[in-house]
């Protein structure tokens, strides 16, 4: 009975020294959480679940990514204070403008006019070199990584009527976002901004209030703009970055070899997301054509628009300190 009980001791003993063996291995299993507004049929999923694909391809060890979706753990600006503090959220792709609020050079990549064209955008974001001073800021008042850039959606003029020259669009009503840059913008360019709630573009252009707005295709499919503006003239006055942020405060508790793979990760995951949005835009124009919904108008005094955008654009990156953002951005050919 003695032998047996002995036995017992000895058995529960190995019992707990194998416990206590294993339970460091359990914990090696890091878990990254993201967040979204949206379902994986939209281009920021895209993005971070090619992040997540391609660091875990780069890790080779035991990693989970929980990406919380459908506005699960609330909305962009909720993302990017909670990747501040390093609580809730470790990674998320946001508007610039989210961040505006610890960064006001952030909200250069929101300017209009940014780029030349679809080319000039993807070489400055492939590398993301050109934004260098963007993200060494955000990162000082933040604690937030760009460790990608995505984006990709081209804002054109949504018109009830064409608008196909500098003629055309002089004192057109059109509708803007509130931030100041995009009146500026818009009256520098000879048109008539207004600032109105999204939700009422719709009514505004139907009973003559205003005569376009803009915005990108998915944009105003959404809010059925086309139904009332049926006119898509490609001013391509913005082409939208959307970065793929990721918590200073996470990084630094992260294995190096892991960081590593994070930084390759973001670049691949956003790489994807660039020509995931480039190509559902595309496919909504493609589609709304054949289906005679909307007509597509060739804007011939795009050089114009840039030769009359450029003194704002310089203005404008001299007040939030982006000036050397904007050289290295025009020096990229």
């Amino acid at each position: 009975m003695k032998g047996k009980a002995v036995r017992c001791v000895l058995a529960v003993a190995l019992g707990m020294a194998l416990a206590a063996f294993a339970a460091p291995a359990l914990a090696q299993t890091i878990e990254l959480k993201g967040a979204s507004q949206f379902d994986d049929t939209h281009s920021f999923n895209q993005n971070m679940l090619k992040f997540e694909e391609a660091t875990k391809a780069c890790y080779g060890k035991p990693i989970k990514f929980s990406l919380h979706r459908n506005r699960e753990l609330g909305l962009e600006k909720d993302y990017v204070n909670y990747m501040t503090q390093g609580l809730s959220v470790d990674y998320a792709v946001f508007a610039p403008s989210h961040a505006a609020t610890f960064s006001k050079m952030t909200t250069i990549m929101d300017m209009p006019f940014l780029f030349r064209d679809v080319d000039h955008w993807n070489k400055v974001l492939s590398t993301g070199e050109a934004l260098k001073p963007v993200y060494d800021d955000l990162v000082k008042t933040a604690d937030i990584m760009m460790i990608g850039y995505g984006g990709g959606g081209i804002r054109n003029i949504v018109g009830k009527k064409p608008v196909s020259n500098m003629a055309e669009l002089k004192n057109l009503s059109i509708r803007v976002m509130g931030a100041p840059i995009q009146t500026k913008m818009f009256q520098a360019i000879t048109a008539a901004p207004t600032v109105i709630a999204y939700d009422e573009v719709y009514n505004a252009v139907q009973t003559g209030v205003i005569l376009a707005g803009e915005n990108e295709a998915p944009g105003w499919f959404q809010m059925k703009w086309h139904e009332v503006a049926p006119y898509i003239s490609t001013t391509m006055h913005a082409i939208t970055i959307r970065p793929l942020g990721f918590s200073g405060k996470t990084f630094r508790k992260l294995p190096a070899d892991l960081q590593a793979c994070i930084m390759k990760g973001g670049m691949a995951g956003a790489a994807h997301g660039r020509k995931w949005e480039r190509d559902a835009d595309d496919k909504i124009l493609n589609q709304m054509v054949t289906e005679k919904k909307i007509t597509i108008v060739e804007f011939k005094d795009r050089a114009k628009l840039l030769e009359l955008a450029a003194p704002v654009k310089e203005a404008f990156a001299k007040e939030v300190g982006a000036e050397k953002v904007l050289a290295n951005i025009n020096a990229v050919k």
